[in-house]
């Protein structure tokens, strides 16, 4: 029994016409009308009942026209299980993401999927958040963890929020505002800041909260680097606002809640709607929309 007489049955009892079934399965009729004949006797009962007019199943041909509908679903999708999988033995996966994660374990994430495609290549370029959207719609990135800021329109892009933490002033340990659980961000209006550069979100973030406060931040240091902000502050060089989870466990510093605004921040997966990934950036982009904030995956 062939893979392919079983496929001209299907089409012969669909259609009811060897014609017909012969010109979908793109062969000559009389050789449809053979391999039929030949099923037949290797089943060893008749399958079909022959007209001038039509063929149709008699009663052991729709019992057998059950069972081989569902075999060849079965061996279809084993199929494409396989082309998928020998899609995704190599290539490569081009990943953005913002220079803070905050409690989005992107290391986590991606040893998950290392762990399962082992001979793909993963590339993680870190960027601000609205280059990295620029870079999703030019497909120079398959899909970035960034935080959308208003710049960040949808045009075309998907988004899948992920985690959404608490952004706090951080202050030197001796600072007089210090020993405070919440302070009001005009209360920082006189200080030097230490801040990320421009076009990063969290200097975006600063500047906003300063305008709404009524005052302009003063920046004294630039760093995308959160440990060196943090050493910077601890020295006593000025201030900074970060995001809790990359602050909570430095005693080098003090960390206050902020008011008048209070200010938060995401961690967002986005990828471009429209853009058909390959089989590694796909299988990568499904492990992600899986993940909770702290990137684990079900």
């Amino acid at each position: 029994m062939q893979l392919q007489q079983l496929r001209y049955f299907v089409a012969l009892a669909d259609h009811g016409s060897f014609t017909a079934a012969a010109r979908e399965c793109n062969v000559a009729q009389p050789a449809l009308s053979q391999q039929i004949r030949r099923l037949e006797r290797e089943v060893g009962v008749t399958l079909v009942d022959r007209t001038t007019r039509r063929v149709r199943l008699n009663q052991a041909g729709e019992l057998m026209l059950e069972r081989v509908r569902r075999a060849l679903a079965e061996i279809d999708a084993g199929v494409a299980e396989l082309d998928t999988l020998a899609g995704i033995r190599g290539g490569r996966v081009a990943i953005g993401a913002m220079q803070t994660l905050g409690p989005f374990d992107l290391s986590r994430l991606l040893a998950t999927f290392h762990g399962r495609y082992p001979d793909v290549e993963l590339a993680v370029r870190e960027e601000p958040s609205e280059t990295l959207a620029e870079m999703l719609r030019s497909d120079a990135l398959d899909l970035a963890f960034l935080s959308v800021t208003h710049r960040i329109q949808g045009h075309g892009l998907e988004f899948r929020r992920l985690a959404t933490e608490e952004v706090v002033a951080v202050l030197p340990p001796d600072h007089q505002l210090a020993g405070r659980k919440r302070l009001r961000m005009a209360e920082l209006a006189d200080e030097r800041f230490i801040a990320f550069r421009e076009r990063a979100m969290l200097r975006r973030l600063l500047v906003g909260a300063a305008q709404e406060a009524g005052f302009e931040a003063r920046v004294a240091f630039e760093s995308n680097e959160v440990a060196r902000v943090r050493a910077m502050v601890s020295r006593g060089l000025g201030v900074s606002v970060l995001p809790r989870s990359d602050v909570d466990a430095d005693p080098a510093v003090a960390v206050v809640s902020l008011e008048k605004p209070a200010l938060s921040r995401d961690v967002t997966l986005v990828w471009r709607e429209e853009r058909r990934l390959g089989p590694p950036a796909a299988a990568f982009l499904a492990l992600a929309r899986s993940a909770d904030e702290t990137g684990a995956t079900q």
